[in-house]
């Protein structure tokens, strides 16, 4: 059986108040010529499908619009479960409607852990998978501490109450454990030892290490994760990974080289992983140097991805001098060319870069950000931020869910 595992695709996010409907729709039809091109039978997706609760109907649209695609391919299965930044309300509405079409949608978690573990057909009824479709466990899920515990002993209630989760959904599996068919399992968290690009949601109150790789039930052949944007294995298993985001989805993940991840079971046996490389639908590039060197590289990055869509360019010049109006004067530059500068920035080779540019912009940081620097002007003590950071959470995602 060939499976596809992707996630975190993050479809309706503002990029510095630039929408990427163009860049998304772009990979979600990719995606689906992939789909059809290796016969991929069943397709996972493991959390983010969205990047806010309530997504703009651009966002929707691309969803369903990639639905009604993937229905008419050679793929039978298709199963999505909710991340951190998506509404389970939202997810879950249509899940009746969609389970008709063979698209099992598992937005929140239950207290019955059968209620997760999804039974697939192939066309002559006959049982040929079964995917434990777990999702971001929120803070019911978990029967998170008390808020008068202190923070290290909330910390360890979260990690025993994600470990107990997946233990139950083991033991729920063990009537299938002996069947000779691919059983999969999904998360939506950080584990052990996954390297981000860049400094990523801590999504539970204190460190990012949920969960052990090999704390995941055995009778599983693979762990499909979410959340970490950098495709990766964990604990040296290969069978543990996190297939990364679809697109780029900051600056610090241009180095990385987007893919999804292909399986091929035989039986129960997980038999060969490929990753299938996403072709880039716009270059998010860094330039840095002096004045005259970034003039030169931005020339070089115009003629190079004419055919593609217009690059985004964040621009670090490197001066020992002050230079009037810089922002206008490499505006005026780059106007006719195929590129569009979206952050700039002067390093002074006597300053530290943050000395030199001590205010960031608002429309750079989420809210979650600007909460943050409130609580580091205030002073708070490191233990009293996170808690107060996780509250924060719990009511961003309230007020999205109450929005929805």
């Amino acid at each position: 059986m060939k499976v596809l595992h992707t996630s975190d695709w993050h479809l309706g996010q503002k990029f510095i108040s630039r929408d990427r409907e163009d860049e998304h729709r772009l990979a979600l039809d990719w995606l689906v010529q992939a789909i059809e091109k290796e016969g991929v039978e069943l397709l996972i997706v493991a959390g983010d499908v969205f990047d806010i609760g309530n997504p703009p109907n651009s966002a929707r649209a691309l969803y369903y619009g990639f639905l009604r695609k993937i229905i008419r391919t050679n793929c039978r299965h298709v199963v999505i479960t909710g991340g951190n930044h998506d509404s389970p309300n939202m997810l879950d509405a249509p899940r009746d409607l969609l389970q008709m079409l063979n698209v099992h949608v598992v937005g929140a978690a239950t207290e019955d852990p059968n209620s997760q573990i999804i039974l697939l057909n192939d066309q002559n009824g006959k049982l040929e998978a079964v995917v434990a479709a777990v999702p971001f466990l929120r803070d019911q899920d978990l029967h998170r501490a008390a808020t008068s515990d202190g923070g290290q002993e909330r910390i360890e209630r979260i990690k025993e109450g994600i470990l107990s989760h997946y233990t139950a959904i083991g033991d729920a599996m063990g009537p299938l454990a002996k069947l000779k068919i691919p059983k999969i399992v999904t998360a939506h968290l950080c584990v052990t030892g996954a390297e981000a690009s860049d400094k990523q949601d801590n999504i539970y109150l204190g460190n990012t290490e949920n969960i052990r790789a090999d704390q995941f039930p055995a009778l599983f052949g693979y762990v499909a994760l979410g959340h970490i944007h950098r495709p990766q294995a964990i604990g040296g298993m290969k069978q543990v990974r996190y297939s990364g985001s679809l697109i780029p989805l900051s600056f610090s993940e241009t180095k990385d080289e987007k893919s999804v991840t292909l399986l091929e079971f035989q039986n129960d046996k997980l038999d060969k992983i490929s990753l299938l490389t996403v072709p880039v639908g716009r270059r998010l590039k860094t330039i840095e140097g002096s004045l005259e060197e970034v003039q030169e590289k931005l020339e070089s990055l115009n003629e190079r991805y004419k055919d593609e869509l217009a690059p985004w360019v964040e621009v670090l010049v490197e001066t020992d001098r002050l230079v009037p109006n810089l922002n206008g004067l490499l505006h005026d530059f780059t106007k006719d060319m195929h590129l569009e500068i979206l952050k700039l920035k002067v390093k002074n080779e006597h300053q530290s870069l943050d000395m030199q540019m001590p205010n960031e912009q608002l429309e750079d940081l989420r809210p979650i950000d600007v909460f943050r620097k409130k609580l580091e002007s205030a002073g708070r003590p490191p233990e009293d931020a996170e808690e107060l950071v996780a509250t924060f959470r719990e009511l961003e995602t309230w007020m999205n869910e109450k929005n929805n």
